[in-house]
């Protein structure tokens, strides 16, 4: 298969959640993104027609960890079209068998670790007037997203299937373990940074021993409270008022 068949899978496996239903989940988005190498697999209509058919199948998980399932899956779809004994359901197995799995490693790993760093810095670039601040959040999460997609599908395609052997439960599990400890680690910073709060006479005797702790105490009582179902908005709320409160009573420096 051409290289830049390849690419254009990539180009369009970026649309994957953009024809969502209720049924079949991200099936449209991960159709059309194999049309490229569809066509260029099969240029038999009727072949071409039935291929289309075996990727509308039920298709969900995370949008970039999907990549690594595009290249196996178009590697399959390549020895299918030479001629090798491989069938529409092995193909929808491998899918089935491996989105669930990543779909567990993408949110650790992209939604709560690398796009709060990147948040932080292009924040904390806003926070001081510079306008690279929403350009490098912008300019690098899209080259790491773009990065990894290619990368990983490219990975899939030459190893084909054997990269399931590889990607085992304790290699998965160790990859959501390192995300979510570096996540934490960014968490604990970013309160530091970004949450203040000051309570008259108390703040600048605990800022001599424990700096920032009123924040991170305030940032783990929110957390557990979330974790047992409260509802965020209403939360957001509630601090808001406690706040207003206490910053008219004069007990706390906002």
């Amino acid at each position: 298969m051409k290289k830049s068949t390849r690419l254009k899978v990539c180009l369009n496996h970026q649309y994957l959640q953009g024809s969502w239903n209720f049924e079949r989940m991200q099936n449209g988005g991960w159709c059309y993104g194999l049309l490229p190498a569809l066509k260029e697999l099969y240029p038999n209509k009727e072949d071409y027609d039935l291929a289309v058919d075996r990727h509308l199948k039920f298709y969900n998980t995370h949008p970039y960890v999907s990549a690594p399932i595009v290249g196996i899956v178009l590697a399959m779809e390549e020895e299918k079209a030479k001629g090798a004994d491989i069938s529409d359901t092995s193909i929808q197995d491998v899918k089935i068998g491996l989105m669930g799995p990543l779909a567990g490693v993408g949110d650790p790993v992209f939604w709560f670790t690398m796009r709060p760093i990147l948040a932080a810095v292009g924040a904390s670039l806003a926070l001081s007037q510079n306008i690279l601040g929403p350009i490098f959040f912008f300019v690098a999460w899209n080259v790491l997203r773009f990065g990894f997609l290619w990368i990983t599908q490219e990975l899939g395609y030459k190893k084909g299937t054997k990269l399931i052997t590889d990607l085992s439960d304790t290699f998965l599990k160790n990859v959501t373990l390192a995300a979510s400890m570096l996540g934490m680690f960014v968490i604990g910073i970013l309160v530091q940074r970004f949450v203040q709060i000051h309570v008259v006479n108390i703040q600048s005797d605990l800022d001599m021993v424990l700096p920032g702790v009123l924040s991170l105490c305030v940032f783990f009582g929110c957390t557990k409270i979330l974790k047992k179902g409260f509802s965020p908005v209403l939360l957001i709320v509630i601090l808001f008022v406690l706040c207003v409160i206490l910053e008219w009573a004069g007990i706390l420096v906002i």
